[in-house]
């Protein structure tokens, strides 16, 4: 922590109305969808603290960053990929809803008939990049992807949620409190991420990039990816709150940066609002609210906390009457 970082009150992460312990050792394993072929590999993150933000000496830094803050965060596992179109097209398809699962786990008790499905898209909602298995699932709302978590955990039994902002970052970082979980040079950003100079102005397969020190793939650049937190403009005005829940559509905070990024904008800190004219052409009134039509720069990869929260706090974070 140098002198230069001006480092606001610690932040605890609280879910669910308590708050959750520290110190479990887990491992990486993979969800398995019955009937399918795919998988989910989940990587374990280790619970700790880390200085969420960028001091005022961070190159190309934005306000929005500010203040430092230290944040404790309890372990979770993260999907080591953003989630593809083969496992998004399960949840829109529904073909696998009914069937048995030998393995599935007793963490969350939910109806599959009682999670509501995104609508099947009417046109191509890569916008010709590619639909194929191992491309990242883009387009996509917030609350698509938050349903997309809920109806897993009615398949898997286990509790699948969106990151917060907090987790996010803590995950991104790896323990780096620098730009990039490498340190400070952009040029390297080329081993670990798609971005403009090298993507061609598209999506690519997930994990063909190196990963980062604790196993995760694309976490720069590619498609940036959804997390739960309202977007502040102004901020972590709330220094006590490490997840700002979201009470309105828009905006909502979004990490990573995408193939049409900078070096800037892929940055650990650096953050981004959703915004509603990436639903600008879509014909339908009131519009779609599972998809957008100019996002195809948007995904998400998932969370599963160490600790399962109370059942009552389940839709909560399933971002489900929210707004």
């Amino acid at each position: 922590m140098g002198s230069q970082i001006k480092v606001v009150k610690t932040a605890y992460f609280i879910l669910g109305g308590i708050a959750i312990g520290f110190g479990q050792d887990k491992s990486d394993y993979k969800e398995y969808l019955p009937g399918t072929r795919a998988t989910v590999e989940m990587i374990a993150i280790p619970s700790g603290s880390f200085l969420m933000g960028s001091p005022a000496t961070e190159s190309e830094r934005n306000l929005d960053e500010g203040p430092v803050r230290e944040v404790k965060v309890e372990g979770f596992w993260m999907s080591k990929f953003e989630i593809t179109w083969d496992l998004y097209n399960l949840f829109v398809e529904r073909a696998i809803d009914n069937l048995d699962n030998e393995q599935k786990a007793s963490e969350v008790q939910r109806d599959t008939d009682a999670v509501s499905g995104a609508t099947i898209p009417y046109v191509d909602m890569s916008l010709g990049m590619g639909r194929e298995d191992k491309y990242p699932a883009v387009n996509i709302t917030q609350r698509a992807a938050s349903a997309f978590c809920e109806w897993l955990s009615s398949i898997t039994g286990h509790y699948y949620r969106l990151p917060t902002e907090a987790e996010w970052e803590y995950a991104a970082r790896a323990g780096n409190n620098g730009p990039y979980h490498f340190g400070t040079n952009p040029a390297d950003l080329e081993q670990y991420a798609w971005f403009d100079k090298n993507s061609d102005g598209k999506y690519h397969t997930v994990g063909t990039k190196k990963p980062n020190p604790w196993g995760l793939c694309d976490m720069y650049g590619n498609v940036a990816e959804w997390t739960l937190d309202q977007y502040n403009e102004s901020g972590y005005t709330n220094s006590n709150l490490p997840f700002e829940p979201p009470t309105k559509e828009y905006p909502i905070a979004i990490r990573g940066g995408s193939f049409r990024d900078g070096a800037q904008q892929l940055r650990s800190a650096s953050r981004l609002p959703s915004n509603p004219v990436w639903k600008q052409r879509d014909p339908q009134f009131p519009r779609s609210k599972w998809w957008f039509t100019d996002a195809a720069f948007v995904g998400f990869r998932i969370v599963r906390p160490y600790s399962t929260p109370r059942k009552s706090a389940y839709e909560y974070y399933w971002i489900k009457d929210q707004y």
